[in-house]
């Protein structure tokens, strides 16, 4: 046999290796893109800090990862103890309870009749089945009996949460109270919630947001809903429809709490509402885009002003239409 005929086999073996190589390369640019046209990561997820930034490390700064359901059950908690005017303690108190009794999660199971976020029991006269699984009724029914208990903001958190709740685990939910805090900044004081994914492919129903924004604010009085939101006349994409809410000229501390609090609500629940973007103060959110970052106002992407961007004291939610 030659020396040619020896290299042969090695040749080939090399364009073998280089095609595989080139295959690759080519997946793992393919992933790239599809990662960055995903928001940041393939599954929808939700990432709660206590304080904004960029998270490098070495910084004091916390963080709770979430599922979208979680987010938005959370969110939900933190919002109706927000419109009651509630401290964060309460809403802390609150968060920590449905993180052990549920995960976060809206169950149709448990204990004997326990049922939703907060294991209510219909014969314990916590409501109807309907009424415990609904988050908006259980966050707030559990808020109407935690403030019935003297000094509960004093107390420490697994002895207030069990005078509500009577477990038989009364220690667990003291385990808990470092995230609960977490997601008590992120959603109603100086922290920050991400929520990563897709752009929402199928259309939303803005009347079912402005619904469901009114039952949660209840009758606060510190918002109101304007009939012809600003973007309805031009400058939104045709294809969004706006909710949107303004802080009442008295409402204070108080009512941009509220504002945070509904940002927060609408990031969460975008995959379920079909929420395409979130502008509140100076940021906007908008879905499928820098990793589910909210992002400074400015400029639009031809060079004008952001015609979707919000004013002080005012929150809009683009429902894709």
């Amino acid at each position: 046999m030659s020396r040619s005929d020896h290299s042969r086999p090695r040749r080939r073996r090399r364009l073998r290796t280089a095609a595989g190589l080139c295959v690759l390369l080519a997946l793992a640019g393919y992933l790239v893109v599809r990662f960055e046209s995903m928001g940041g990561g393939g599954a929808p997820h939700c990432t709660a800090a206590d304080s904004a930034g960029d998270g490098s490390p070495g910084g004091s700064r916390r963080t709770y990862d979430m599922t979208p359901e979680q987010a938005a059950n959370a969110a939900t908690i933190a919002a109706v103890g927000v419109a009651k005017g509630l401290p964060d303690r309460a809403v802390t108190i609150a968060l920590a309870t449905a993180m052990q009794e549920s995960a976060l999660r809206n169950l149709d199971h448990g204990d004997r009749d326990s049922l939703g976020l907060f294991q209510q029991r219909p014969s314990q006269g916590w409501g109807t089945p309907e009424q415990i699984r609904d988050p908006v009724y259980s966050a707030g029914i559990f808020y109407d009996r935690l403030v019935k208990v003297k000094g509960y903001s004093r107390l420490p958190l697994t002895e207030a949460a069990q005078k509500v709740q009577l477990s038989g685990y009364p220690q667990a939910y003291a385990k808990h109270e470092p995230d609960a805090t977490v997601l008590t900044a992120a959603f109603a004081g100086s922290g920050e919630l991400t929520c990563g994914g897709p752009a929402p492919a199928a259309p939303g129903d803005p009347q079912r947001v402005r619904g469901e924004l009114e039952r949660i604010l209840g009758r606060s009085g510190l918002h109101a809903f304007p009939e012809k939101p600003a973007a309805a006349a031009g400058g939104a994409q045709a294809a969004d429809a706006e909710v949107a809410l303004a802080e009442k000229p008295d409402g204070g501390e108080q009512a941009a709490r509220g504002s945070r609090a509904v940002a927060g609500w609408a990031i969460a629940n975008a995959p379920s509402l079909g929420i395409a973007r979130v502008s509140y103060a100076d940021r906007s959110w908008v879905a499928g885009e820098k990793k589910g970052r909210w992002q400074p106002a400015g400029a639009d992407a031809k060079g004008g002003a952001d015609t979707r961007g919000a004013q002080r004291g005012q929150v809009r939610i683009f429902v894709k239409g």
